[in-house]
Parts: C-alpha cells; structure tokens; sequence
C-alpha cells in the first residue's frame, strides 16, 4: 500500500518516527511530507533515511512530475500525524499553502488526522467545529489520548502511541468506503456516555457503591466511537479502564455525576446513561473515620436523595427545547411479588421520559461484572421491545444501532 505520512510541527512528531518504522516493516511504500515546522523538531534527514524516499516541504520540487498533486493521487492513504490545531484548521477550510496541504486536497485515498496539541487548544471550539467538518466529510479523526503533555500539562490532547495509530490507520484503510460510511451511522455525532457506579463517602475511608463494573459502558463508548460519533465518557469507579483516544472525565459521587453530565449534555447529539448512580447518599460524612468502639453505640446512618439525573436531563431539554436529541436510560432491575422485571422498566420509561430505555435483570451473579449480559431496549414511542442476550461488546452494538435507527 502507497502511504503519505503527514507530519505536523509539534513535539509528538518524534513518535510518527515509529509509526513510519511500523509502516515500512508491515511491507507499506511510504513517503513523508513533513511541515516546514515539523522540521525543527525531526529532521529531513531522519525522514529521508527511515522511508527511503526524498522529503520535501514545497511545490516547488520535483515540478517536472507536478509532485503536488501526482503525491496525493497515487496515495492509499493518507496519515496525517501530529496533526495539530493549525494543520486541521487549513484542511477544514481547503487551504494549500505547503506541499503537505496540497497533497490533501489532490488524494482520493482514505485520510486520518491524528490530534495532538495542549488540551485548552484541542477543547477549543473553533477545533471541535472543524474536527466535526472533517468528519461530516468522512474523513476519519482520531481521538486524541490523555496524559502527560508538553511541560507539566495533563489531560487530552496526547498523541496516541505509534501501534494504536497504527491499528486504526490500517482498520480506516481496509474497509471500502461505502462500507465504512454504512459502518459509521453516528459519522459527526456527539455521544456522551456515563459509565461504572458512584460511591457516596461515609468517613475517609468508607464508602456506599454497587457492584457495576463499568464494563457496558465502555463498550458502549467504544462502539458510538466505531460508528463515527466523537465520543464523551464519564465516568465513575470501573474495574476496566476506558477505551484509548476516548475523551474521559473521571467522577466518583452522583453529585458529581450530575455535573458533568449535565455540562456534557449541552453540547451532546445523544446521552446515554449507562452508569450506576447509588439513589441514596449519607446525609454527613464524617470527618474523620467512624471508630468500633465497645463503649459506643452503634453508628446510625441516616440517608438521603440523590438527584434524579436522568429525569433532569430529560426536563432541562424540554424546558429550554434545545440539548440532546436522543437521550437514552437504563434500568437494573429485579422482579418481586409485585411485578417482574419488564413491568417495571415500563413503569419506569413513562417516568423518567427518556427516549429509549435499555433493561438489565440484575442480581449477584446477573450482568454486575460479568462478560455476557441480556438486555431489551424499550422505546418512549412504543412497539415490542428488542432483545438480545450476547457479550457485553455485542450488546452496546445492538444498542448503538438502536440508537442510529431512532435517530434516523
């Protein structure tokens, strides 16, 4: 396969140095067009040695073979990594000022943008906007990992390591585009989804929680960010960790919860709230921690509501009618002698208003923490419910299109 590497002038440059080796072991021909900046970060002679192919910045070499243009049309693909600020900005308003730009302009090939930059620039909403352009356009945009960043700056906004790229350029470059466009129904999309289970503190040390896992939710994230939607997870206490280059806020109380959630939700398409917000929370914490004593009493906890925030977000969009267009619940639910599991999760549906409603039959050794689960998604519009018994992973797909043929 014919392969452009782009490379963009910031300091993660020195690791598209060994996504190009992986590249060239993997058998690909690959030429690279750095940035002018680029270069004062990794230099041309670098680059000429690992591709084994001359490097150029402008229009003006190679004329004679109009290289502007012949580079862009015999590519496959074209990895644009780091692709910062600047360089997503001149490809979402078509500019070509360098040879890179140009090259952009003049490929047929697949093109992916690999995001790296400070987190205030990639949070910007002048880069969002044009993220979402590129992407409306079917151009693939990955996200940008979090972590240590330039100086002593945390947060999104890393450069994903080289064998991460790696798998995604290839995944991009493999599926046919009608293909892929099929496989992306949430293609420029915003999907905020919560995930794991809240733990309200007692003292310093104790805390009330569940047994959620975070399991589904990930998957979920991790599917919406398959069928082409950006991707927002938040999320509380997971024993798995979130999936890479998805954007995470981490949170540990509902209270917590609510407010990202809520500030997430004003600039969502779709809010799925998959998490396992704990109803009730100790109406004090204590400040220190609560001591067995034989002399002493026992302790008596009292407790109190927590917010109902799926019903908030569904009031704060009728009340405002703006926010997301699709807002998705889920209910664990066990039977009793009063009615079972699917009787409730109707009951629940007509009360919290939410626009799908995804039940789970829960108890000690059902969904918490397990790899299969049975779901049924239950829409606020009517009709039978759907459902499906499966993986985790096979789940949130099932969801997922639920959520693409609702929003359709």
């Amino acid at each position: 396969m014919r392969i452009i590497l782009g490379v963009g002038g910031g300091i993660a440059a020195y690791k598209s140095a060994f996504l190009l080796r992986l590249f060239k072991e993997a058998g690909h021909d690959v030429t690279v067009i750095p940035t002018e900046a680029a270069l004062s970060f990794v230099g041309q002679a670098t680059w000429e040695a690992l591709s084994g192919h001359p490097v150029s910045t402008t229009v003006f070499d190679a004329v004679d073979t109009v290289n502007h243009v012949r580079l862009g049309q015999e590519a496959d693909l074209v990895v644009v990594a780091p692709a910062t600020a600047d360089l997503l900005a001149q490809a979402a308003a078509g500019l070509a000022g360098d040879l890179l730009t140009n090259t952009l302009l003049a490929t047929r090939g697949k093109v992916v943008f690999v995001p790296a930059m400070h987190t205030e620039m990639w949070q910007h909403p002048a880069t969002q906007a044009n993220v979402a352009l590129l992407r409306s356009r079917g151009t693939a945009v990955m996200e940008p990992a979090s972590g240590r960043l330039t100086g002593k700056d945390t947060g999104p906004g890393r450069l994903p390591d080289p064998e991460d790229i790696y798998a995604f350029a290839l995944d991009q470059a493999a599926a046919p585009r009608s293909a892929a466009a099929a496989n992306m129904p949430l293609l420029g999309k915003r999907v905020v989804v919560t995930a794991g289970g809240t733990r309200e503190p007692l003292d310093p040390v104790r805390y009330l929680g569940n047994r959620s896992s975070g399991k589904q939710g990930v998957a979920l994230a991790r599917a919406a960010a398959a069928a082409g939607a950006e991707v927002e997870l938040v999320a509380a206490h997971m024993d798995v960790a979130p999936p890479e280059g998805v954007k995470t806020t981490r949170v540990e109380t509902a209270l917590q919860l609510r407010s990202a959630a809520i500030d997430a939700a004003e600039r969502a398409d779709v809010v799925i709230m998959a998490a396992a917000v704990a109803d009730f929370r100790p109406a004090e914490t204590a400040e220190t921690k609560i001591k067995k004593r034989d002399d002493a009493a026992d302790p008596v906890i009292t407790l109190v509501r927590n917010p109902d925030i799926l019903q908030e977000l569904v009031r704060l969009r009728s009340d405002s009618g703006q926010g997301p267009a699709l807002i998705v619940g889920f209910a664990a639910e066990t039977g009793d002698s009063r009615g079972d599991v699917l009787e409730y999760a109707r009951q629940k549906l007509r009360r919290k208003g939410c626009d799908l409603l995804v039940l789970n039959q829960v108890g000690r050794d059902l969904v918490f923490g397990q790899d299969s689960t049975t779901v049924s998604i239950l829409r606020q519009a009517g009709g039978e419910p759907r459902t499906f018994s499966g993986t985790k992973d096979e789940a949130a797909g099932m969801i997922i299109t639920a959520v693409a043929d609702e929003l359709a």
